[in-house]
């Protein structure tokens, strides 16, 4: 880390000192005793503008105190048939810990049908994945390796996607909001797998929409990627759903307040709707691809 970067550390630190319950009572949550790496996650996600990241982090706390986020791995999604369709439909867990100690989550992209049950249900879900990440697994991985590990790896596989993804596109638009406001820079890379013809036509139009600190982040693999998997596990195991939040205080779910998305989510949406369309309309080839090179043609 360059000198630069850690001035910018060093000034974001000094306006974080100043800050009051509760928000400091939640940016101790957010931190887990790893204060500047999480200021140069925000930093990085901000181009290392102190101003612009303290914004954001601010944002963020606020974000979380409105929301009761510091309690939401206390607040179970009822009934408990409701909780289990909705986890059923949305295909996430552990499959292991690359060399580096980072935790490897698996995510059945193409099969999650998110279908039963309100966004609101989902995205509460999906903040309680990430609360869990970053308040048990990432502290216990960093324990055991003794040395700080906050970014973790996902594996998108991509099996069964289908037009019907387009249904999704909403949802996962304001996951994606939440992810960049909220957790920024906790994934260090995203390994694609089992892509199919509709997803190389996508991801053509929408890479030049992304940043490039986000494209650098992506990897596209040959087929299911076994290969290229495997040298970067230290240890696998059986894929496990995460495991269950806490018991409640008390019964009852609640409603997270759904972020506006930002205009460069908004730009993907629009285009990733139309290329969908495209292949709704007939336009599109069905088919299977071997491997993409991101950086290249």
């Amino acid at each position: 880390m360059g000198i630069v970067s850690q001035e910018a550390i060093v000034q974001l630190q000094a306006l974080m000192d100043r800050v009051d319950e509760p928000l400091n009572k939640t940016f101790e949550n957010v931190h887990q005793g790893y204060r500047a790496e999480t200021l140069a996650r925000f930093l990085k996600a901000r181009e290392w503008s102190v101003v612009k990241a303290h914004k954001m982090l601010m944002d963020c706390l606020l974000w979380r105190v409105q929301n009761d986020i510091d309690h939401i791995l206390a607040k179970p999604i009822v009934p408990t048939e409701l909780y289990r369709a909705i986890r059923d439909s949305q295909l996430i867990g552990m499959s292991g810990y690359s060399r580096e100690g980072l935790p490897v989550f698996a995510i059945g992209v193409g099969l999650s049908t998110f279908d039963k049950a309100s966004v609101h249900y989902y995205v509460q879900s999906h903040i309680q994945i990430n609360e869990y990440r970053d308040r048990v697994i990432l502290p216990s991985a960093s324990k055991k390796h003794g040395r700080p590990i906050t970014t973790c790896i996902k594996v998108l596989d991509m099996t069964g996607l289908k037009l019907s993804a387009l249904s999704q596109i909403k949802l996962l638009t304001i996951i994606s909001t939440i992810d960049d406001l909220n957790y920024p820079e906790k994934t260090n890379t995203y390994y694609i797998v089992n892509a199919p013809y509709i997803f190389s036509a996508c991801w053509k139009v929408v890479k030049p929409l992304l940043q490039e600190r986000t494209r650098k982040k992506i990897q596209v693999l040959p087929g299911c990627g076994r290969d290229e998997l495997l040298k970067l596990y230290n240890y696998i195991k059986q894929q496990s759903v995460i495991n269950e939040p806490a018991q409640p205080i008390k019964q009852g779910s609640f409603h997270v307040d759904l972020p506006e998305p930002a205009a460069e989510g908004t730009e993907i949406v629009k285009t990733l709707e139309s290329e969908l369309h495209k292949f709704e309309n007939g336009n599109g080839l069905p088919g299977a691809i071997d491997g993409i090179k991101i950086n290249g043609d």
